[in-house]
């Protein structure tokens, strides 16, 4: 049977893709088909059922994913969305078109973390999110490289595409075509969103991704829903508190922390590191060494089946006399805790429903930030534990670690 007419609780894939796209507005779908493609022109026609104006192109011969489309580029948009129809997702398109539209770059890619980055295609960004490599998996052994996945969702100009040299036979977009678009000088941008995609390719993940369906978690995650979240402190939190970490190789996980944040990313809540890092001010630690840093962060989570959906941190600090330090960074900005511009800009980025999110902390500064944002707070024992006294605040919670505090969440 072709993947895409494979049934999830009762449903083909392919008509939960199709009812999605229908509902953002789409109109035009072209399919590309391989294996059994009569079985998939039978089952979808011309797209009536979902409003749509649907043609099927059937490969003569395998193409790989890039291959399809070029061989199908002349009969396309200008502009065009790329789905796969073994993914199950729930996305915002409007808002993935307008951020594209913003920056009008070559193709943009939906990148997102997931709970096994080790055998994903990862991407490299910079802090404007342009891309600026693509890691296939498998990945070299002790690589500290970002969670941020390629999601295979794209928005691709076909201008770009049809400009393109040096295709190889078969090409897959993310091993082939993507890498030689930026080696020919393309501009590509990563659209970062923790909004709900999986892929449903093998037994595992179809089961998985039915249940998340049955619950309602696919529509949860999407971006036009206000979602919770779990506002993290870094050190003595998640990682051991050692004054200022400038090295990769400085931080250590707490005991427990992954699978304890494993169990957060398997529910409603969004996660989200908020941390203060004036090391780079001081001039102890660059922005891409800030980054070195939290790609090991990110990869000891992974190991353990666990990610962050996003990490936001300030640069700054106000005090000065330190050498080296950076005078541009020493400034009394809005984003340093107890401050909470961290907390307001992933509230308007990640549409987060602040009445009924977390902060979880081990210092008084983390509470005070909780207490100023209107998020219900949690001190843990780690860490400082409360005893840095920079701020006479009571927590609305404490526990020992942060793995007690996700059980005292789970049950709320």
């Amino acid at each position: 049977m072709p993947k895409p007419l494979v049934e999830i609780n009762g449903r083909p894939m392919i008509d939960y893709l199709l009812e999605h796209v229908s509902r953002a507005g789409i109109r035009d779908v072209v399919l590309l088909t391989g294996f059994d493609a009569g079985k998939i022109d039978d089952y979808c026609g011309n797209g009536s059922k979902w409003g749509l104006s649907l043609r099927t192109v059937a490969e003569k011969a395998p193409a790989g994913t890039g291959g399809a489309v070029l061989q199908a580029l002349d009969g396309l948009h200008p502009r065009f969305l790329v789905l796969y129809a073994d993914t199950i997702f729930d996305f915002d398109i409007e808002r993935m078109t307008d951020y594209h539209e913003k920056f009008s770059p070559d193709a943009t890619l939906f990148l997102h973390p997931n709970d096994h980055p080790f055998d994903s295609d990862l991407v490299e960004a910079d802090d404007s999110d342009k891309i600026l490599k693509i890691h296939p998996y498998p990945h070299p052994a002790g690589a500290d490289l970002p969670n941020l996945v390629n999601a295979a969702i794209y928005i691709v100009e076909r201008a770009s595409l049809a400009r393109l040299k040096n295709v190889p036979q078969k090409p897959d977009f993310a091993k082939h075509l993507f890498p030689l678009m930026l080696e020919q000088g393309m501009f590509l941008k990563g659209y970062r969103s923790p909004e709900y995609v999986k892929d449903a390719g093998t037994p595992e993940r179809l089961e998985k991704v039915g249940r998340d369906l049955l619950y309602g978690k696919v529509a949860q995650r999407s971006l036009k829903n206000p979602v919770p979240a779990i506002f993290i402190d870094r050190d003595g939190t998640l990682v051991e508190e050692r004054s200022h970490i400038k090295t990769p190789d400085e931080l250590v996980l707490l005991p427990g922390v992954g699978p304890a944040l494993a169990k957060l990313n398997a529910g409603k809540y969004r996660t989200v590191l908020v941390t203060n890092q004036p090391v780079v001010a001081r001039g102890e630690c660059d922005e891409r060494g800030l980054k070195k840093i939290h790609n090991r962060l990110e990869s000891l989570l992974g190991a353990d089946g666990a990610y962050l959906d996003a990490i936001y941190y300030c640069p700054h600090h106000p005090d000065k006399g330190f050498p080296g330090e950076r005078p541009e960074l020493k400034i009394d900005c809005e984003c340093r805790k107890p401050k909470t511009g961290l907390l307001e800009r992933a509230k308007t980025e990640l549409n987060i429903d602040f009445p009924n999110s977390w902060m979880m902390g081990d210092s008084t500064t983390d509470v005070m930030t909780a207490q100023r944002a209107g998020v219900k707070s949690i001190l843990v024992g780690t860490g400082h534990g409360g005893r840095d006294g920079k701020w006479q605040v009571k927590p609305d919670f404490e526990r020992p670690s942060l793995a007690e505090a996700v059980e005292l969440i789970s049950r709320w």
